[in-house]
Parts: C-alpha cells; sequence; structure tokens
C-alpha cells in the first residue's frame, strides 16, 4: 500500500503528522487546529485514511489530505 501526505511524503506506522488545516471533530466539541501534531499514526485498509491519538480524543480517523510529515 502506498500511503501519502498532502505533499506526496510517504507516510509509514508510527510516523508523526501536523494537521494543516483546523478539523472539527465529530460526535465532540473538539477541534483540531492548525499545527497540532499527532505522534505515532496508524495505517488502515484505505490509503486515504490513517487512525492515531490525539491530546484529547482518542481513535481518531483523519484523511491524510489534511495532514503533513512532520
Amino acid at each position: 500500500m502506498n500511503v501519502k501526505d498532502s505533499n506526496g511524503n510517504p507516510l509509514a506506522d508510527g510516523d508523526s503528522v501536523t494537521v494543516i488545516k483546523d478539523l472539527k471533530v465529530k460526535g465532540t466539541s473538539v477541534t483540531l487546529k492548525r499545527g497540532t501534531m499527532i505522534k505515532n499514526i496508524r495505517l488502515t485498509d484505505d490509503e486515504e485514511e490513517i487512525e492515531c491519538n490525539a491530546e484529547k480524543v482518542k481513535g481518531l480517523v483523519l484523511k491524510t489530505c489534511f495532514l503533513k510529515k512532520a
């Protein structure tokens, strides 16, 4: 599988990424601000999605088009 961030850089399990746009998290009142660092990502079966844990929210699934490799 070939998972890439918004800039075309390859992503792997355990990488750190940065959010490039403010994202509202469905089901909560939390907003992930631009520049938020997310560590230790996990790849999924879908090339456009990753699983991760943010500071306040556990078990997030994020689209790779909103992330860049840190």
